[in-house]
């Protein structure tokens, strides 16, 4: 298995982006929930921005992801890159 980071490999990763959608689809039609914001605070970058695609950001409203991010506690660096989203 490829190493993602020292920590975590491939299959963890894919394990975390799992639980992450799975906690998180009521962000499509609200608010994030205490489970989301959970595991928006415990994500790995390394784990989640490689599947952040052009494709998958023309869906993405960028400024209301920040937004929810930070509204569960975590911080979201200026000109931070995320596979294809750099936060202003």
């Amino acid at each position: 298995m490829s190493k993602v980071d020292a920590g975590l490999n491939a299959r963890q990763c894919k394990e975390e982006r799992r639980l992450s959608v799975g906690a998180c689809s009521s962000v499509l039609h609200g608010n994030p929930t205490p489970q989301c914001c959970y595991r928006i605070r415990v994500a790995h970058v390394e784990c989640v921005c490689p599947v952040i695609t052009p494709q998958l950001v023309a869906f993405i409203d960028v400024p209301r992801l920040i937004r929810i991010v930070q509204g569960c506690g975590r911080r979201v660096p200026r000109h931070f890159k995320c596979g294809s989203i750099t936060t202003p």
